[in-house]
Order: structure tokens, then sequence, then C-alpha cells
């Protein structure tokens, strides 16, 4: 999407098409509004290059999805729910959360930005795959990112790179699945390794241990199988080991007990069958019986601590 407009409204409904519902207000000053925005998608995130030309303010709500503005020049004045508020400048990008309502304070006309719109469940997969194990709080990213050296410079560029990509031939390479779909886990990669929480030491750790081969036997078979009504005793069969050994090397190697990485899993898959339903075609009580929640009051508890939401919640995007 290219877009260039002097039309307040017109800015308005483009980013809310490419990005997020906002209300947009321009700011009394001596700059003209002139909105430039060159938006375009990769996999499951919107990158693109965006200006306003005069000062404008912008309340958005909750946004959804992680996203991150990196200024080229400029200023982009914000805050998120009841945090306080933060400054994105040329040496510092603007971190957002999904949840928490947003107010761009003050975007300043001379602030031409970079935007990344990460989708959720994509930056929260990423970050189990890496981690090789699921993490039962939300993923909060530090609300400034150091774009001046070390990762953060390099993520920067990164994201230039594609931006300037994504304008110059939307239609090229980056449209096949092969190119398009290494370079988003690379960007969500790079943000993971670039901004700050508290998983990012672990990610940044120069190796991890490996997993014993017993573990690694019980995973896959609670992968391979997850709607099998396994036991602590028919895991430890599968890994080939005695039921302690097993415990014990799960909590060490995986951060949890083995039955309870049989119910991440199985929440898992309660997830992804509630994200793919036709609106009307499921309800939640079928799927999680499918699934072996038999208790749906504990089973809906799980879920919220796991996700962040209630199944309810989910099955109605």
């Amino acid at each position: 999407m290219s877009c260039t407009t002097g039309d307040v409204d017109e800015a308005r409904d483009a980013i809310g098409a490419a990005f997020y519902s906002n209300f947009m207000d321009v700011i009394d000053g001596p700059r003209t509004f002139r909105a430039e925005f060159d938006v375009g998608q990769l996999g499951e995130l919107t990158l693109g290059e965006l200006s306003c030309g005069a000062d404008v303010r912008m309340r958005l709500g909750e946004l959804g999805s992680y996203h991150v503005n990196i200024p080229l020049g400029g200023q982009m004045h914000f805050r998120q729910g009841g945090a306080a508020g933060a400054v994105a400048t040329a040496e510092r990008a603007g971190v957002f959360q999904p949840v928490g309502d947003t107010v761009v304070e003050r975007w300043t006309g001379d602030c031409r930005i970079l935007a990344v719109k990460m989708d959720r469940d994509a930056l929260e997969r990423r970050l189990e795959q890496l981690l090789g194990r699921s993490f039962r709080a939300p993923l909060t990213l530090a609300p400034e990112l150091d774009t001046t050296r070390g990762p953060g410079r390099s993520w920067a560029r990164l994201v230039m790179t594609v931006v300037e990509d994504l304008r110059a031939a939307p239609d090229a390479l980056l449209a096949s699945p092969l190119v398009a779909a290494p370079l988003q886990e690379a960007v969500l990669n790079g943000v993971l390794l670039a901004a700050d929480h508290r998983f990012r030491a672990e990610l940044a750790a120069p190796a991890q241990r490996l997993r014993p081969a017993p573990v690694k036997r019980a995973m896959d078979a609670v992968q391979q199988r997850p709607d099998h009504p396994f036991t602590p005793a028919g895991l430890a069969a599968e890994a080939r080991v005695g039921v302690r050994w097993l415990q014990e090397a799960f909590r060490r190697y995986v951060g949890m007990s083995p039955m309870a990485y049989v119910r991440d899993v199985r929440l898992n898959r309660v997830r992804d069958e509630l994200l793919a339903a036709e609106p009307g075609a499921l309800n939640v009580s079928d799927v999680a019986h499918r699934w072996g929640f038999s208790h749906l009051g504990r089973f809906a508890e799980q879920y919220r601590a796991r996700f962040g939401e209630l199944p309810s919640q989910t099955l109605r995007r």
C-alpha cells in the first residue's frame, strides 16, 4: 500500500487498514500536514515507512499485536496503559505491547518512522521455539530499544532493508514463501534478541544444554499423539527410563513436569482449533473435552494463565 495525502481522514483510514483503528488529530504548528505511507506485508508481519509532515496526536486503544516504531529523525512521544510515557528517537525505537490503551501524544512532523507490526501469536510462538519450551507469563518487552549499537542497530538495519525491498519490488523475491518465511523468522528472532525482556539472557546464551535422549523421546511422543491418555508411567516407558528420573530431567531441561508438558501441548492444540474455527462452527466445551479437559472451570483458568485471555475470547477473534 502506498498513500500520499493532505487529508487527515484519508490518512487515518490508511493507517487503520494497514495497522490499527485510530483517532488522529493535527496539533497546531508551522508545518503542513502531508502524510506519506509505504506499507507491505511479510507473512505475519506488516512493515512500512510512514510520516505525517505535521505534528499529530493519535489514540489507538489496544493494539493486539507487538509493534516497534524506529524513527529516522524527530520524535514520537507515547504511552500505553498505566505505564509512564516514553519517547522514541533516532537513537531509541519505541516498543509497544499488544495490551493497554495506546496513545501517541506527539508524533512530530519531522519524524519519519519504520513501523513493524508483529502478530502476537507469531512472536510468542517463535520465542517458545527458541526456548524449546512453553512460558506462562505474558511476554513483556521494554518500551525502548537502543538502535545505536549491538543487536538493536543490526535489527534496525535489517528492518530498513526489508522495508526498502517491499517498497521497490513488492511482487519480487519477497512474495515467495521460500524467501519470506526465513526473512520473517529473522525479523522475529532479531527483535527477541535486541529488545529487553526476561528471556533475553537465556536466548543470548552462547550454547543451550542439549536435552537428553529420553526427554526428547517423551516430548516427541506427546507432540505426535497429544490426544493419547498419557500417564507418568506411560511417558517413562516411552522414554525408556524410570518415572523419577524422567520427572527430574523434565524439570531440569524443560522447566516443568512431564504431565504439565502434556497439558501445555494440549492447551496449544485447543488454541489452534479455536483460532482456526469459522464463526459458530465450534463451542469451547466440545474442543476442551476433545483434548482431555473434563473440568471446564479448571480448564478456563489454565487457559487464561497460559494465554492471557479466556478461551471464549479466543473463539470470538
